[in-house]
């Protein structure tokens, strides 16, 4: 080939077949910047989703939708209020996802989702679980930190002021007591995306160009579907998660995923499962679509870097 001649861009662009040379490492990359992006620009929606999963909140927590939710925190709290906590997930996220996308990369490769250009569904949900279960173990803390900063009347100023006390207070076990929920919620969450997420790329973008659009409509339509079938197990992990700040007995002493399930049947009944399951959807719908067009632009400018 003359050193003149261009590449055909289905051929450069073409992201099941990766350069030998691209690396894991560019992957990783690519990874933490998505995670950052994805939770810091979506971070204010996910905070009114944590405030509206709470069982039993204090007075000036309760909300009657997210529009009564977003104009009582304002007017009471502060606009800044809807920040608070950011920089656990800041600080989580980049080497959370940098896994996440890592092992979804090779898993892939090594369940077959590579071979060619056909529709690889189970390659797609084994790299999908694999995915969720490393950077989960990794990413547990600080979303247990992040939910505790976000909760109304929290009087945690900082993520390490947080971290120390809950430490204290509650022992090492409670970064990880919604650690056996969160996996049986992101594995079957983060498969249904994944395979939704390359099924509706095939028919979009059957060339499997860099296509922003595609990656944006794609990643928000995935993770959509995914948050609606999952919001029962998200609002199971919640109490978990905020069970030290609760003001019931009964929520203090939730000992694991079945406890914790019996109590909001119990308080609730079956629509109790469904709580925050509108601005899940909201907030997953263009987090997921930022995530994966951020990175599927970074992965597209490592290529680039390396074939140069």
């Amino acid at each position: 080939m003359a050193a003149t001649e261009q590449l055909p861009l289905e051929q450069e662009f073409d992201y099941e077949t990766l350069p030998s040379n691209y690396g894991l490492g560019r992957n990783m990359l690519a990874g933490a910047f998505a995670g950052i992006a994805e939770h810091s620009v979506m971070y204010p929606v996910d905070l009114l989703k944590t405030r509206m999963q709470i069982i039993n909140p204090s007075s000036g927590g309760l909300y009657t939708g997210l529009t009564n939710a977003v104009s009582t925190i304002y007017r009471i709290e502060g606009w800044r209020t809807l920040w608070k906590g950011v920089s656990s997930v800041i600080v989580g996220a980049g080497p959370a996802h940098a896994v996440y996308f890592g092992t979804y990369e090779v898993v892939k490769d090594m369940a077959g989702g590579n071979v060619d250009d056909g529709h690889h569904p189970l390659a797609a949900a084994m790299s999908g679980a694999s995915a969720t279960i490393a950077s989960d173990a990794l990413m547990n803390p600080f979303d247990v930190i992040k939910q505790r900063m976000q909760v109304h009347g929290s009087v945690h100023k900082s993520l390490m002021q947080c971290a120390k006390t809950l430490y204290r207070t509650e022992g090492l076990q409670a970064f990880y007591v919604s650690y056996p929920t969160t996996l049986c919620m992101t594995v079957p969450f983060t498969a249904t995306q994944f395979v939704a997420y390359e099924s509706i790329s095939k028919v979009m973008n059957p060339s499997q160009q860099y296509d922003p659009f595609t990656h944006c409509m794609a990643g928000g339509l995935a993770g959509a579907f995914a948050a609606g079938l999952t919001t029962p197990l998200d609002v199971v992990k919640t109490l978990l998660q905020t069970r030290g700040l609760a003001e019931s007995e009964e929520i203090r002493s939730a000992r694991g995923l079945f406890n914790a399930a019996a109590i909001i049947k119990r308080q609730f009944g079956w629509s109790g499962f469904l709580r925050g399951m509108r601005p899940r959807i909201i907030s997953t719908m263009p987090s997921t679509a930022i995530c994966w067009t951020s990175y599927e632009m970074a992965k597209a400018y490592f290529k680039q870097q390396s074939e140069k």
